[in-house]
């Protein structure tokens, strides 16, 4: 088998060539952002934020605790959550919260800290892959000490006062 060899002048034509067609990709992409020479992915803004049962329920608990706590909708697990714990991988213990999220997060009014949890189960959460995901949500917040309250779609809102007190309360006598 016989290899060719190239003269030394081509490999310095080929790499001032590849430098150019660098420099060429760099100017490109900030001058002309919008023609990239590579696939980028692509969004549409979603119609609603939330679901409309979520927008009742998230409107139901503006008017039940709104002058008492922060209500924040969908809030993904490490947002709340401290996974950065010791002799645990913190890259591992990131990932199993990271995909996860709740419906709503109360939080205390002054220092925005996470006081209660709530889930609002609607028929997915009758599958089993749903089921599954919904015990290692549970807990993973008891193990946090952070309280979960699971609401039906078909909740009453004259009883959301009292059991999220309930819950909340309950949850600080077994911390004490």
């Amino acid at each position: 088998m016989m290899l060719i060899s190239f003269p030394p002048y081509l490999w310095i034509w080929l790499g001032v060539i590849l430098v150019l067609l660098i420099a060429v990709r760099i100017v490109t992409e900030i001058f002309f952002p919008e023609r990239p020479f590579f696939w980028k992915y692509k969004y549409l803004k979603k119609e609603y934020f939330m679901t409309q049962p979520e927008r009742d329920c998230f409107n139901a608990l503006l008017r039940t605790v709104g002058n008492q706590y922060h209500v924040f909708p969908q809030v993904h697990l490490a947002s709340v959550l401290n996974h950065k714990i010791r002799n645990q991988s913190w890259n591992g213990a990131f990932r199993h919260i990271n995909q996860k999220s709740v419906d709503f997060v109360l939080c205390d009014k002054e220092r925005i800290a996470p006081i209660l949890t709530i889930e609002l189960d609607d028929r997915t959460h009758e599958r089993p892959d749903r089921q599954e995901r919904d015990k290692e949500v549970e807990r993973i917040l008891s193990i946090a000490g952070l309280p979960l309250l699971r609401l039906r779609h078909d909740f009453i809102e004259t009883e959301l006062p009292l059991r999220i007190h309930e819950k909340i309360t309950h949850e600080l006598k077994w911390e004490s």
